[in-house]
């Protein structure tokens, strides 16, 4: 049964375009939008009241994990390089993981990301210590919120041995079972042997590769000395750029070459600004790397509005600025999602905004609206495959309080722990 939404002001795709008029939305997987003249009799009916209808949001990169890290203790010393926040910070933080914390943040971030807008996460999760079912559990609670998804575990050789081979077990049990992403971390903690041994898992699966690339320079510099060539070339002989659902995320420290050798590809690039500027590690340049860009939180949130604007803040600090450019990107997760999950993905995934500017909104302005005025505090309704998933500020058909309460619980484990 459809859901009819009567006097939305619609902002299509990526090339926007702005009507008003009524809508059906399809209801169940791969269910589409369309303009309808008239309303049935008996049919349900949200009244939009004029206000702006576009496709929900989307995470192209997340750590559901770190939203139990907000406000964790300081590290037992100050960092002073990237490898030293991984070490003191992330890799302790991932090894304290549990079944009960695993399940609590993907539930609260899910939380999270359904109030901003978003209604699909495509997530990176490690847990060294509590690999077996961590999928599953991460599955578990983004799916009790009503969010669809695109898992992955981060497949390391950091752990040793055992370690990553219960992470490639983990990842083909949850790759029979549904569809998701071989996971690597990055190539300075990726050896030759679990290179080849992901790469051909993800053939097998018929899927890509979702991985870490040049986030600091310390990575392409210990690719070219421990095998000779730069990231962008090892994984591209590696096969992990063949495919049109990898993922490669950060793409900081790129040569020309290796930015034409990624734009060449059929491979993603995924831009996480808050992150890069968090770690002091650089900045996202855009510059030669083709179109097949989206931009993800890292971890830092769950906000794809939010991650939105500070990329395109950034990228004003290059002199690069666009609000189209920036649009495109946000946007630029549908034809991936179309690729990646086609049973999931259709077009009756939506937001309706009680945004009311000062000024017009047009087909022309459109991105610049996106960027200086929109936010999540604008989301007022959000439909997940033609269902309304949140009304007025409340995801519907969960206990909220009861979710970020267990939340807290966990935190205070997990710190206890670090």
């Amino acid at each position: 049964m459809s859901l009819f939404l009567r006097d939305a002001t619609f902002v299509d795709g990526d090339a926007p375009r702005v009507t008003r008029g009524d809508l059906e939305v399809e209801a169940g997987p791969g269910g589409v939008l369309r303009a309808v003249d008239e309303i049935p009799a008996g049919a349900e009916v949200l009244d939009c009241g004029g206000r702006l209808v576009t496709w929900a949001f989307a995470v192209a990169h997340h750590h559901l994990y770190s939203v139990l890290a907000r406000g964790m203790p300081a590290p037992p010393r100050t960092p002073t390089s990237f490898r030293e926040i991984l070490e003191l910070v992330w890799w302790r933080l991932d090894r304290a993981l549990d079944g009960d914390m695993i399940l609590a943040s993907a539930r609260a971030g899910a939380l999270e990301a359904a109030l901003s807008g978003c209604t699909f996460v495509v997530d990176h999760h490690s847990s060294p210590t509590a690999v077996e079912g961590s999928l599953a559990l991460l599955a578990q609670g983004l799916e009790e919120v009503g969010l669809g998804h695109l898992l992955c575990y981060e497949l390391s050789d950091r752990d040793g041995p055992a370690s990553a081979a219960a992470g490639l077990a983990e990842s083909e049990r949850h790759l029979r079972e549904r569809p998701g992403l071989v996971g690597l971390h990055a190539s300075f903690t990726v050896g030759d042997e679990l290179l080849e041994r992901a790469v051909g898992l993800a053939r097998d699966q018929g899927t890509g590769l979702h991985v870490h690339l040049a986030e600091a320079r310390s990575d392409p510099e210990h690719c070219r000395a421990t095998h000779g060539v730069g990231p962008v070339e090892r994984f591209a002989r590696a096969g992990v750029l063949d495919s049109e659902r990898s993922l490669l995320v950060h793409a900081l420290h790129l040569e020309e070459a290796e930015r034409e050798r990624l734009a060449a590809s059929p491979a993603w690039v995924v831009q996480c600004t808050e992150s890069n500027q968090q770690n002091g590690v650089g900045s996202f340049d855009p510059a030669g790397l083709g179109e097949r860009i989206l931009i993800g939180t890292d971890g830092m949130h769950s906000d794809p509005l939010r991650a939105a604007r500070a990329s395109y803040l950034a990228d004003c600090g290059l002199g690069r600025g666009s609000a189209a450019a920036t649009l495109a990107r946000l946007r630029a997760v549908d034809r991936y999602r179309a690729l990646a999950t086609p049973g999931d993905a259709g077009t009756n995934d939506l937001v309706v905004l009680d945004y009311a500017p000062p000024t017009p909104i047009t087909t022309d302005n459109w991105p610049a609206h996106l960027v200086h005025g929109l936010g999540s505090r604008h989301v007022r309704t959000v439909i997940r495959q033609g269902r309304v998933l949140v009304e007025d500020g409340c995801v519907l058909g969960v206990d909220a309080e009861a979710i970020r309460a267990h939340a807290r619980e966990q935190a205070a484990r997990l710190w206890e722990r670090l």
